[in-house]
């Protein structure tokens, strides 16, 4: 009990933090000294360091399911603050697999009463877009370019997506400069169908240049 009520002491002052220093300055507080590198590999083994996002979530690991669930979708609820506006709850992150929840809620419902084409659209680039975070090394910035979304049935209840890579699309991400990845996402409702079908496609560049705007918000 002692241990838990440490870590949720932790999770609070880092959340307090956010208003005052940014969601940035809440991940490096969570993460031990030393730690602060960009995803390289180690000079002695060849490993591939995990960048700070997935530190982050490691530093999470040890907390009950319940509870790291809450912190982990509660931090970056606020990292990126249309997720927490929306209320997604992260069921599962790792660097190769994101899942992703939304709840039927009248905050995220449309004029029928489900989940709104938006919200839709949100929980499928969330997923995906935070399956391409966990593994960009921490020089590079991800960026959405595309996204195709076909709503093929009326959804039942709250949604949820699983978006994943594969071992070569995650090794490309951590060995080039730049590119782009198609990150597939599978999105089924409380009926287990999939109402929606959506394709996202992600890219990467360095941070250090300056990324041109497109009229239409795209690379």
């Amino acid at each position: 009990m002692t241990e838990i009520a440490i870590w949720i002491a932790h999770i609070l002052v880092a959340v307090c933090g956010l208003t005052r220093y940014g969601w940035r300055h809440v991940f490096l507080s969570l993460m031990p000294c030393g730690s602060f590198a960009s995803m390289s590999s180690d000079p002695l083994t060849g490993a591939v360091r995990p960048n700070r996002l997935a530190r982050t979530v490691a530093r999470l690991q040890p907390l009950p399911s319940g509870l790291r669930t809450w912190a982990v979708s509660l931090l970056l609820g606020r990292a990126v603050p249309l997720v927490g506006t929306a209320g997604l709850r992260f069921e599962q992150i790792t660097s190769g697999r994101v899942v992703v929840r939304v709840a039927n809620r009248r905050k995220v419902q449309n004029h029928i009463g489900g989940v709104h084409a938006a919200g839709m659209a949100l929980l499928a680039e969330t997923a995906t877009g935070f399956c391409v975070g966990m593994n960009v090394p921490d020089d590079k910035l991800p960026l959405i370019k595309s996204m195709k979304v076909d709503f093929v049935r009326r959804a039942v209840g709250g949604l949820t997506a699983a978006a994943c890579l594969q071992p070569e699309q995650i090794a490309l991400m951590r060995s080039q400069d730049k590119g782009e990845v198609t990150v597939p996402v599978v999105i089924t409702d409380e009926s287990g169908q999939q109402p929606v079908q959506a394709e996202m496609v992600w890219a990467w560049v360095p941070k250090q240049k300056q990324v041109s705007a497109h009229p239409n918000g795209r690379l």
